[in-house]
């Protein structure tokens, strides 16, 4: 049958409930969120007189908790207005809503008694054929459906989103063997297509995929942690960025996430796992055991591995755990040689090698965890996953890692790895050995932009399933590279279109990188046809190359400066008046240049997390790489008849000047840097296939160079005006510095046309070249120079 998913009904809004119900808003469909009747009345309702069968009492727990997701960060929705699509109740007065819904997910508290009284009531009222699942973490999928009909069991399955459902990718489906495999098959598409999720078929196995392999890692580095007497500190620096994990790496993630949530998975399979191999891994360490004692479980204790103070001068500060001690005490960092070694490699590929093979403590560590994982992973397949890669995508997913397990292994060279872990009493599965017997050193290849995994039954090679029609760039770096130099790299993705990788650190917008956007451009409108900017890094750029500009400005390099700022604004109008199409596909940040770069596309593809905009005030600039024209373009577009054209001109100003960032691709449509013909991918991994499906699409249209605008309106005096009341009123009220009065009236002059007597229409070449003076002049203030400096040296902005 054809199954559409317009309405989803959440049975339970708490944490997981509420953000839930958010994501599917995110994507438009509208929600039913219940929840329980409470059985007593609070305070404040007792002070209004409130009776038990009052509406606002009836729906107190669930219009609470949805009130307090709104209200946390980060946001759980990508626009603020989707709140409209999440409908409230409870489950004693609107359950026989549910009738009416395509699609019911319980999220109710993890306790299986609760959930079969739950699935009982559901089944009073759910229509045949509605999807029914369940977003359990732990509780075995074939459990819940004791009693249930024959309808019910074919249209029902675990589905596991992680939290927060809106960032963390992951979607587990866990089919009974009841579940009908049309069903699976539709889940396992809607969570890739419209949800944005790395879909991951798992077994009906204790903790699933990821959160068996992911807590099994956390808690083999405890005891390695424990063994090594190791720091808070050392391991949180060892355990994040750097090897290509969370920010929150391994104790900050056990905060926020709550000891007690981890311990009680832990302590779950430990109890339900008799015949593992490494069991007791699952047992507590004493300083896991110490703190879940003293319930010093994270933030929702107020305290855990750290703990947020004031000090006596009324200063934050946050302090952290000694481990031997279980006092708290100043923040510790880990100064290895390795650590120092790697912090200007980008790639963690490159990374992970020189980390894992360092000769000190560091190096001990990494091959003590690693390998105890690789290890255990090894011996989960066939029992958890049949093929290898679920395991890495899961993990990947659900814990915030660039690259899974396997992958990991893959960097380190599988034979070597193999022949060491087995050295240290780590030996993996037999069936590794056979492979490495059998020839095969790898546990993914590249084939003619396919990307393949070993298959162990077969012993071959085969296309890891859902990625055939994935553009991905790793693919394509054997024999598809037509240029490239250190920042850039343009490869030929087929169909006759040409993607540009940046590569340099945030991928920040240096002279390589322009070389290499207009050496794709210029051979595509040769011998191709359109061209795709995009890469898989975690960010698309965090902006210009500031260092180099610090540099030329400090030495007072003002025609360094002017011919670095030209060839900036260059680039970017030959994106745009190019004979080919251009389509920016940005994800992560586009900050900046970054920006900038994706407003001249003639398309933007982006990221449903893209968190793109001008921030160039933070640094003591204005956007000189043409985001100040192109905002006042944008500006003068929107003016209609009658309209209070100068209040439109006003919201892009002040973009501009509170360097504004949107925190989704919706908000940034909102913000009109997302233009209504651009695009927005809910799905990472989809995102550069989308992108070069814009360019050929584009293409085949019958592409034509657009033309230079001459009939911009600017406003001169009067919007010039308008702006310096508003920023001397901000000065005298102390909101803003000197020095961000000033930055903000060179931006009025630029979005003004300058010092003109009256409204006149002007060209992009007009106020590009008003753009880039006074970019030029603010690059020899002092304090500009101040703000660069803080941003590169010691990374954080200085508002002076």
């Amino acid at each position: 049958m054809n199954r559409a998913i317009k309405k989803v009904a959440v049975l339970g809004s708490g944490i997981m409930g509420s953000r839930i119900a958010c994501h599917f808003a995110n994507i438009g469909v509208e929600v039913l969120l219940l929840d329980i009747v409470p059985r007593e009345l609070d305070d404040a309702e007792k002070a209004k007189g409130l009776t038990l069968a009052d509406t606002p009492v009836r729906n107190r727990i669930v219009n609470q908790a949805f009130e307090s997701t709104l209200k946390a960060k980060p946001a759980a929705l990508y626009d603020s207005t989707k709140a409209a699509l999440v409908q409230l109740g409870n489950f004693d007065d609107d359950m026989s809503k549910i009738a009416n819904y395509d699609w019911i997910i319980e999220v109710v508290v993890e306790n299986l008694d609760i959930k079969k009284q739950v699935f009982e009531t559901v089944e009073k009222f759910r229509k045949p054929g509605t999807l029914i699942t369940s977003n359990t973490s732990g509780i075995p999928i074939h459990l819940m459906t004791d009693g249930r009909s024959e309808d019910f069991k074919k249209h029902f399955c675990g589905t596991h989103f992680f939290n927060p459902p809106r960032y963390l990718r992951l979607l587990e489906i866990i089919p009974t063997k009841d579940t009908d495999s049309e069903i699976v098959k539709f889940l396992m598409n809607y969570g890739d297509l419209f949800l944005g999720k790395e879909t991951v078929l798992c077994k009906d196995t204790p903790a699933f995929i990821a959160n068996r392999i992911g807590i099994y890692a956390i808690m083999s580095g405890m005891h390695t942690v424990e063994k090594m007497g190791l720091t808070v500190g050392e391991v949180d620096r060892m355990t994040g960025p750097i090897i290509g994990r969370a920010k929150s790496a391994t104790f900050r993630t056990m905060d926020v996430v709550g000891l007690d949530t981890t311990v009680k998975v832990a302590t779950n399979l430990y109890q339900g796992l008799p015949k593992d191999e490494s069991r007791d891994t699952f047992q507590l360490p004493r300083i896991v055991q110490e703190l879940y004692d003293k319930k010093w479980w994270g933030d929702k204790t107020k305290q855990g591995y750290f703990k947020k103070t004031v000090d006596e001068n009324g200063k934050k500060e946050i302090l952290e755990l000694n481990l031997k001690t279980m006092e708290y005490g100043e923040r510790t960092k880990a100064h290895y040689e390795s650590l120092s070694k790697v912090k200007d490699i980008e790639n963690v590929k490159e990374r992970l090698p020189i980390l894992v093979n360092a000769e000190d403590k560091a190096g001990e560590f990494y091959r003590a965890t690693f390998y105890d994982m690789f290890k255990y992973c090894s011996y989960r397949i066939p029992e958890i996953a049949d093929e290898l890669y679920r395991i890495d995508q899961a993990v990947a997913a659900g814990f915030a890692w660039e690259i899974g397990p396997f992958e990991t292994w893959d960097v380190l060279g599988v034979k070597e790895t193999a022949q060491k872990m087995e050295a240290a009493g780590m030996k993996p599965a037999d069936w590794v050995g056979e492979m490495i017997a059998a020839g095969h050193d790898r546990f993914y290849k590249f084939e003619n932009g396919k990307k393949l995994y070993y298959d162990i039954p077969t012993q071959s090679y085969k296309v890891v399933p859902g990625t055939e029609g994935f553009v991905i760039l790793e693919a394509y770096k054997e024999n598809n590279i037509v240029f490239q130099n250190p920042g850039a790299t343009v490869y030929d993705i087929g169909d006759g279109i040409l993607n540009v990788e940046f590569h340099t650190k945030m991928n920040a917008i240096g002279g390589e990188v322009i070389e290499g956007i207009n050496t794709a451009i210029s051979m595509a409108e040769e011998n191709f046809r359109g061209v795709v900017i995009g890469n898989e890094a975690q960010q698309f750029s965090a902006g210009a190359n500031l260092a180099m500009l610090f540099m030329f400005a400090s030495d007072q390099e003002y025609d360094e400066i002017d011919l670095m700022i030209r060839q900036f604004q260059q680039t970017m109008t030959r994106a745009r008046f190019s004979d080919i199409p251009v389509i920016s596909a940005p994800s992560g940040l586009a900050l900046g240049g970054g920006c900038e770069l994706s407003l001249h596309c003639d398309a933007i593809q982006a990221h449903a997390e893209t968190y793109i905009g001008l921030v160039e005030v933070g640094v003591g600039l204005i956007p000189g790489g043409g985001g100040t024209k192109e905002f006042t373009l944008r500006a003068s577009d929107q003016y209609a008849t009658g309209d209070p054209e100068l209040n439109v001109l006003q919201e892009y100003f002040m973009n501009i000047a509170t360097a504004k960032v949107a925190t989704s691709a919706a908000e940034a449509a909102g913000m009109h840097i997302l233009k209504d013909s651009d695009r927005i991918t809910l799905n990472r991994s989809r995102l550069l296939a989308d992108a070069k499906a814009r360019a050929i699409e584009m293409a085949e249209a019958g592409y034509t160079r657009p033309i230079e605008r001459q009939d911009i309106k600017v406003h001169g005096r009067s919007s010039m005006a308008m702006f310096e009341a508003g920023v001397t009123g901000m000065l005298y009220g102390n909101y803003i510095s000197e020095h961000d009065a000033k930055i903000a009236k060179k931006l009025a002059y630029v979005m003004s046309g300058g010092d003109l007597t009256s409204s006149t229409l002007v060209s992009e070449q007009y106020l590009l070249d008003l753009e880039r003076e006074a970019f030029l002049s603010l690059t020899g203030e002092p304090k500009t120079l101040e703000r660069i400096h803080s941003i590169l040296f010691k990374g954080k902005p200085l508002r002076n």
